[in-house]
């Protein structure tokens, strides 16, 4: 078999460029399909129902003579459940409640940040936390299906308090995912319809006769939905723009090697640019994965994938030490990392950027991705330097609260009327300082 991995080493010349090009992904946008969204959205939301029920026709191959029509009842979505084999609906329920479990405890710290502090003068200061009222989720559709991603974006939304979460999913000839419905009873998705694509993101953020507008959009697309959530920004929220998907595997001599080129092949065989990165000081180690991937790849059903994945940005990377390969992982702020060393507890606090961290040999990132309980939906594309996973508190929004007493007005307001007067703002002084003049 030609197959072979890329080799790095962080003491060869040339590591730093080389590694570098590596990280460099090309999140180029295509003219053309900017074009056809910016179409889509201004057609949406000036036509409304109509446009939506032409867009349908046209990508989705479903005729109807009314959005209502495409609406999917939530006894649809039960029935999909109950009539799930016993074995899918039982795991389907095991990961659901692990992943409600883990954002209720997220929950129950959130609800610290609802607060009220009185300071020497009787102010009142403090901030109120309230849910989103209308919550948006887009689901990919069609041959695929996602009923994960449904859960760890529907859960978190109920479990912060939102009302209405109101799911969108396309249905290519009007065939509906058994799978994605179950999911949404389980994750408690108030309102669905059959609609996909841009359309379904400009109904979600503009509204239309029949769907309200939310307040936020949540879930996963293809490049259309990806283009039409960055466009609407602003008029609503959104989660995140999701890059290729990553894991970066920091591995010693006590790691188990064809579980680390297993791991490997979790994530590049999602699609030819999904990236996965193993760093280790061990070059027995780098050996032994190489040849597991060579021997393991033929078994994989998606192996052109993984293999274009990995001749593309994959790498086994030699460091000089396992603190180097912190230092390296941390200027890739993976979506994934794992941690498989002797004492990962030990490495811990030397990562700083990474979406989620899989400590020790048995926290495979795939369990990560369905039941394990924390979120899945994570940064990539070296947002995890500043962005978080996503869980209850996107689904939340906090109001500042002052309530000033008489003494604190006398107080402030001749701080505020002198800092006023520095920015030339008159007015704001003469607000401030009328309060204690008319008493």
């Amino acid at each position: 078999m030609s197959f072979t991995v890329r080799r790095l080493d962080t003491a060869a010349p040339g590591f730093a460029a080389e590694f570098a090009r590596l990280l460099a992904a090309d999140l180029a946008t295509d003219p053309a399909i900017e074009r056809t969204v910016e179409d889509v959205l201004l057609d949406v939301r000036e036509r409304g129902d109509a446009a939506l029920l032409q867009y349908t026709h046209r990508f989705d191959a479903l005729d109807a003579a009314r959005v209502a029509d495409l609406e999917i009842p939530p006894q649809h979505m039960q029935a999909a459940f109950e009539a799930l084999p016993p074995a899918q609906r039982q795991a389907l329920q095991a990961a659901a409640d692990r992943i409600r479990a883990f954002h209720e405890r997220q929950m129950q710290l959130l609800r610290a940040s609802d607060w009220i502090e009185v300071d020497a003068h009787g102010n009142r200061l403090g901030q109120r936390l309230l849910p989103l009222a209308r919550v948006g989720l887009y689901v990919p559709g069609g041959k695929a299906a996602y009923p994960s991603t449904v859960l760890m974006n529907a859960i978190p939304a109920r479990v912060a308090g939102v009302a209405e979460l109101v799911m969108v999913v396309p249905t290519p000839q009007g065939q509906r995912n058994p799978l994605v419905l179950a999911a949404a009873y389980l994750g408690g998705v108030t309102q669905a319809y059959a609609i996909g694509g841009a359309q379904a993101i400009a109904a979600l953020a503009y509204g239309t006769e029949t769907i309200a507008p939310v307040d936020k959009i949540v879930g996963p697309g293809n490049a259309y939905v990806a283009s039409a959530k960055r466009r609407v920004f602003g008029t609503v929220g959104i989660d995140m723009i999701a890059g290729p998907t990553e894991i970066l595997v920091i591995a010693d001599d006590s790691a188990d090697p064809e579980w680390i080129a297993l791991d490997l092949f979790s994530q590049a065989e999602h699609d030819e640019l999904a990236q996965a990165l193993l760093l280790s000081p061990q070059p027995a180690l780098l050996d032994a994965v190489a040849q597991a991937m060579v021997r393991l790849l033929p078994q994989q059903p998606r192996r052109a994938i993984i293999e274009a994945s990995l001749a593309r940005r994959g790498a086994l990377v030699r460091t000089r030490d396992l603190a180097e390969a912190a230092a390296l992982a941390n200027r890739v702020a993976p979506e994934h990392m794992e941690i498989v060393t002797r004492d990962p507890q030990a490495l811990l606090p030397q990562i700083r950027a990474a979406g989620a961290i899989f400590l020790g040999h048995y926290a495979s990132e795939a369990l990560g991705d369905y039941c394990a309980g924390p979120n899945h939906v994570l940064p990539t594309v070296r947002t995890a330097r500043f962005a978080s996973p996503l869980g209850v508190y996107d689904f939340v929004v906090r109001s500042n609260l002052i309530e000033i007493s008489a003494a604190g007005a006398q107080a402030l307001a001749p701080v505020a009327a002198e800092l006023a007067r520095g920015e030339g703002l008159p007015a704001h002084a003469d607000s401030a300082l009328a309060r204690i003049r008319s008493r």
